[in-house]
């Protein structure tokens, strides 16, 4: 006898909770997805596109305090808070600190591993199946630094990479400009991960896997998702502002406003929304064939179709606020300080998405212990779009086989009381 396929709404379509679809949909579920905006539209359309199966190491590392505020004492630094939002940054910004204890950043690194390492392969599985192999590009990530001093303080985010597996190539200064001659003469040394990759156009290939879990049969909801709707201790499906969608299983996806919707059924998540922002080069005078990231200036430069893309920053300032165009301005600073000779004419205007952070750099991935059957799969932080493939493919297997490929529990949302 044939079951019926079990109902399943995906929250967000954002590229998590495409690649979650996706997932589920293949194997043999009735999914929709549900949002107010098109597939792909923010982070996942705005990142760096990088793929970076090797970022294991936390945000919050040893001594992150002490760099922290040297960084928001600058102006102009990769990290800055706006002063009406510091209030509420306070409690966020002390879990941060107290997660860079170090046998707890031991243990995120070792779950960033677990969750990361598969990314390249389940991204080039997905861009084969939806027709978009040239998606991914494994040429790996080139990271530059001034000096070998300037390298040394960053021992222990590298050393910690290392220790789980990453390759690295030393570049002397003749190499490093063999590799990329683009680069300024300011910049002496580098560090390739060879097992990273890049995605030249994060836009197309958040569209290609929505309509991949199109023709699979999945359904878009084009609305806002206002509540979980529960009975009896079990989802019974999603309210949206314009009509409710029964379903079996619900999966938040929703990025930085998971948070929001989880309040009414008791969950309190320090989700924090870490603004990042980009501009984008048509003709920029010089050609790269792989990210470059000037490690002081903690921006990407992507080689993307259509031109360059230099992405970074970290603005705590909400979810409501507007962009702050400084904070776009200075990308170009950063641009120049690795490619003196980068012209700027034609760029577009600067992009502003909000990045949904926890304190512990660990997205929420897996069951929810008060609601049967509801789902979580946010918090990816920076790591949106690496995370994005293995994501969906641990959940489909959790909801749909009873069996995660990996261990769950590091993700839970628990953690947090």
């Amino acid at each position: 006898m044939n079951h019926p396929a079990p109902r399943i709404v995906v929250i967000g379509a954002g590229v998590v909770g495409l690649c979650c679809a996706w997932h589920l949909q293949k194997r043999g579920a009735a999914v929709t997805v549900i949002d107010p905006a098109p597939p792909g539209s923010g982070c996942s359309s705005g990142n760096a596109g990088a793929l970076s199966p090797g970022s294991v190491a936390p945000l919050a590392l040893p001594g992150a305090a002490t760099s922290g505020l040297k960084m928001l004492l600058d102006r102009d630094g990769a990290l800055t808070i706006k002063p009406s939002y510091a209030l509420r940054a306070v409690p966020w910004l002390w879990r941060f600190v107290r997660a860079a204890d170090p046998a707890r950043v031991e243990a995120i690194a070792t779950a960033l591993a677990a969750l990361l390492f598969p990314a390249i392969e389940r991204h080039k599985e997905i861009m084969a199946e939806v027709g978009a192999p040239e998606l991914v590009r494994d040429l790996g990530q080139l990271y530059v630094y001034r000096s070998a001093e300037q390298l040394k303080k960053d021992d222990y985010a590298w050393n910690l990479r290392r220790k789980h597996g990453v390759r690295l190539e030393l570049l002397d200064s003749a190499a490093l400009h063999a590799m990329e001659p683009a680069i300024g003469p300011d910049y002496t040394v580098g560090l390739l991960i060879t097992d990273s990759a890049y995605c030249p156009n994060p836009q197309r290939h958040a569209e290609a896997i929505a309509a991949g879990v199109a023709r699979l049969g999945g359904q878009f909801v084009s609305d806002r998702a206002v509540a979980i709707e529960t009975d009896g201790g079990r989802v019974s499906g999603v309210r949206g502002a314009r009509g409710s969608i029964a379903a079996e299983h619900v999966v938040l996806a929703a990025g930085a406003w998971s948070a929001e919707l989880l309040r009414p059924l008791g969950y309190r998540v320090p989700l924090e929304t870490q603004r990042g922002y980009h501009v984008n080069i048509p003709d920029p005078g010089f050609s790269i064939a792989r990210p470059v990231v000037p490690a002081d200036r903690k921006v990407f430069c992507t080689p993307m179709e259509g031109g360059l893309r230099v992405a970074g920053s970290v603005e705590f300032a909400g979810l409501k606020a507007p962009p702050t165009r400084r904070r776009g301005e200075l990308l170009f600073g950063d641009l120049k300080a690795v490619f003196p000779q980068a012209r700027t004419e034609g760029a577009s205007d600067f992009w502003m998405g909000n990045r949904p952070c926890l304190p512990d750099s660990l997205p929420v991935i897996g069951p929810a212990e008060r609601v049967r059957n509801l789902w979580f799969a946010f918090g990816h932080g920076h790591l949106g779009l690496t995370g994005s493939a293995p994501t969906g493919q641990m959940l489909g297997q959790a909801i749909l086989e009873g069996r995660p490929n990996i261990d769950l529990r590091p993700y839970a949302i628990e953690r947090f009381g």
